[in-house]
Parts: structure tokens; sequence; C-alpha cells
């Protein structure tokens, strides 16, 4: 205990202990659906594309504080959503099996999605929800959600090659987690026999282990990489872009009803989602109006520390919507492999991006420069 707090270790359970207070279930708000094909107003336009609608509708978004939400948050406290006469409502759920029913019913319009098996065969089985925009990635060089190594390994491994052997912390098996690992060891010529996989849901417990030989190297995620980096338990390796560039690790899920029938108001809330998710990288990536949206990012998310905004490597968010639908068909495909995966997802239906494309054509693609 001596060591740990000597260490810093009280740093990185204050800020786990911010990461599970976002995730505490809440209960869950249930509005009534929108009213088919509502009307807009021909006269006042302060969005400066489209009109607002008539009268004022809630879109209820399930989302419980992760940073990947950005654009949600952005666009409600900047005004984006109120411009279309949209208010917006955050819905939590203890769980994605709690979620996904909810959307697919109509309860919740909107929500975010992470990879997992238990999420494809949702789908394969019969719940309706829609991929229909990026909500995670890592930025090239700069992952938010990538592989640590301990003190005592750094004259050790400095390859892929040479985790042959360790002890490696991975989160879960049949999702996103276990989709990188198993990325990592094809780039590093390894199979799973070659290295000892380490079952830890928990990613604060990482830090512990790691930093007492327990483990050797973990995937790990954003603010406790950069969190134990400061603190001494780790040190980054790598970056998961080195073997998995096009990594689609959330998504934006829309509930059939919001999609297919509510197109007045799933067109009006798409380009006020990009808009937000623009205002995110022009803040990250280009260094304009950072100091703002950190206060957003501070009052909608667990890490309330303005200087650790800039520090950590943040949650990628393509300002045009696109996803790495490639990557999303490989990852079910790897899930498949594994056995994980109970019947079969039809693609064609359960991607549709056409409100995001319908978006793009209206507001026009991002400058990336």
């Amino acid at each position: 205990m001596a060591k740990l707090l000597k260490k810093g270790w009280l740093i990185p359970l204050f800020v786990l202990a911010l990461v599970i207070g976002a995730c505490a279930p809440k209960e869950t708000v249930k509005v009534k659906p929108i009213e088919n094909k509502p009307e807009v107003v021909e006269v006042s336009n302060p969005s400066g594309d489209l009109a607002p609608l008539a009268e004022r509708v809630t879109v209820t978004i399930a989302e419980d504080g992760a940073a990947s939400g950005a654009g949600f948050y952005i666009a409600t406290e900047k005004g984006y959503f109120a411009d279309y006469n949209i208010d917006v409502k955050f819905a939590q759920f203890n769980n994605s099996d709690e979620m996904l029913p909810a959307l697919a019913a109509g309860e919740v319009d909107i929500a975010g999605g992470v990879s997992t098996a238990s999420f494809f065969n949702a789908i394969a089985q019969g719940i309706d929800v829609k991929i229909i925009a990026d909500k995670g990635h890592n930025n090239e060089g700069k992952s938010y959600f990538s592989f640590v190594i301990g003190n005592h390994m750094v004259d050790e491994i400095k390859e892929y090659k040479d985790f042959k052997g360790k002890k490696i912390g991975v989160s879960s098996r049949n999702s996103i987690d276990g989709y990188i690992y198993q990325e990592m060891l094809k780039h590093a010529g390894l199979t799973e026999d070659d290295v000892e996989f380490v079952l830890m849901s928990d990613f604060g417990s990482m830090l512990g282990a790691i930093d007492g030989g327990a483990i050797d190297a973990a995937l790990n995620i954003e603010p406790l990489i950069t969190t134990g980096v400061e603190s001494g338990f780790h040190v980054r390796f790598g970056d998961t872009t080195d073997y998995a560039p096009e990594s689609q690790i959330a998504l934006v899920l829309g509930s059939p009803n919001f999609m297919n029938v509510e197109q007045e108001v799933s067109l009006r809330f798409m380009i006020a989602y990009l808009k937000g998710v623009r205002d995110y990288n022009d803040a990250f990536i280009k260094g304009e109006g950072l100091d703002e949206v950190i206060e957003i990012m501070m009052k909608h998310t667990a890490m309330k520390d303005a200087e650790m905004w800039k520090k950590v490597y943040v949650t990628g968010l393509d300002p045009d919507g696109k996803m790495f639908i490639d990557d999303i068909h490989k990852q079910y495909d790897s899930y498949k492999a594994n056995g994980a995966i109970r019947g079969d997802v039809d693609f064609d239906k359960a991607i549709d991006t056409s409100i995001t494309e319908k978006a793009l054509e209206i507001i026009g693609l991002y400058d990336r420069d």
C-alpha cells in the first residue's frame, strides 16, 4: 500500500471513480414517439441551411457520458439542435441488453454502440437497429485505445514480436478489445499460444496489476493511459494504428422509426450532430476553440480536469460521420470464427448511412486542411 501511495495510486483511483460514476445506472427516460411528418417553419432559419421544425420535438439519446458522445454534447450546448427546434434528452441504461430493445421499439431514438459479439447477435436475432455513423475510432499515431507496457518491460519489449511469452491484460474476448488484441498478434507474427492472455474486465485494475508485475502489458483506454503514464505505472507502447489503422470502435445507432419515418427530424438531427463533431475536430485536431469545447466535455463527461483534456489522446470522430465499414464486417467475421456469433447479420439492412449522406449534401464535406 505504501508503494501505491508513493507512486500516486490515489490519482488513477480518483479518475477511475469518476469513470465508474459516469456509468452508474440512472432512470431511463422514455418519451412519446415523434408524430409522423412534422411541419417545418418557412420564415425563420437560424441554422442557415434547413428551416426548423414548426413544433418543438424531443429526441432521446442513450448516452452514458462517454467521451465519444462529444458530437451530441457540443451540438446541445452550442444550440445546433435548438436551431432546428429539436430538444434532446439523454437516457442511461444498465447495459446494451436493455438499450437495444428500447432503441428498436422507438423508446430511444439514437444510441451509441460498441462492436461486440453480443451486439451483432442481438441484430442477428431480430433486434432492428440501424448503424448510421461513426462514434469512435483511433486517430493515426494517437490512439485512445492502445497497448501499454510495465516499466519492468521497457528494456525487454522493443518490438511487437517481443510480446512473446508475456502476460497481457485485455478487458474482454469477443469484442473490439479482443479483436484489436488478435490483430496485434497477427502483426507481431505471434499466435495466442505464444502469449498469456489475462482477462481483466476493469481497465482501472490494470494499472495496479502492471505496476506490480502481475501482467507485463495491457490494452487500456484513455484517460487511464495518460494517468498511468504520469503516475509512473506504465508507458505507451506503439500505437493501435500500427496494425489496425481502421478499427471501428463505436457506432451511432438509430431506431428504425426515427430513420425511416421521421426523416424531417432525423436529417436535421444528423446535420446538428455533424456540426458538433466538426467543432470537436476543430478543437482537438486544429486547436481552434479548444477551451470552449473542453468546457463542454467537462460538463458532460467524468473527466473534469481541463489540463488532462489537453494531454490525453482523444477519441477519433469523423467530421463527415464516415465509418470503416469494411472493418465492421471484419470484426463480425472474427467473432464468428471464434464461435461467438449465433445466426447471420444482413449488413445491407443493418447499415444505413442514407441520412448521413443527405446531411453531407446539405452542409458539404469537412475541410480537413
